[in-house]
């Protein structure tokens, strides 16, 4: 059975950073970052595939990062200068398959979530 159990959620005042884990109960070629708002489509974040190559959404770019340790099956999200928009439920994803780079920012792309975790930035 496949998981995915994300962790490192919480509330910071904007500006600050907080840091999100995806443990994964097994290796998968490509990975992904989503979050959502209640009553809105999921939003991709950003993604990285096995060879590194990562794509970030244009509203993140510059701020947050996206890496994986391959060898714990682990993906992370490190979230610098945080704005009250990046207020939502994020969610880890991942891809049993491969996906051209194009797609990796669309939830449809994805076959396996995690439960989310809430960050919220207060202004």
């Amino acid at each position: 059975q496949v998981r995915l159990v994300e962790s490192g959620g919480g509330s910071v005042q904007a500006g600050g950073s907080l840091s999100l884990s995806c443990q994964a109960s097994r290796y998968f070629y490509c990975m992904g970052w989503f979050r959502q708002l209640p009553g809105l489509p999921r939003e991709g974040v950003a993604s990285i595939d096995d060879t590194g190559i990562t794509t970030y959404a244009d509203s993140v770019k510059g701020r947050f990062t996206i890496s994986i340790d391959n060898a714990k099956n682990t993906l992370y999200l490190q979230m610098n200068g945080l704005k009250p928009e990046d207020s939502a439920m994020y969610y880890c994803a991942a891809l049993g398959g491969w996906a051209g780079r194009a797609s990796r920012l669309s939830s449809t792309t994805y076959n396996y979530w995690g439960q989310g975790t809430q960050v919220t930035v207060s202004s």
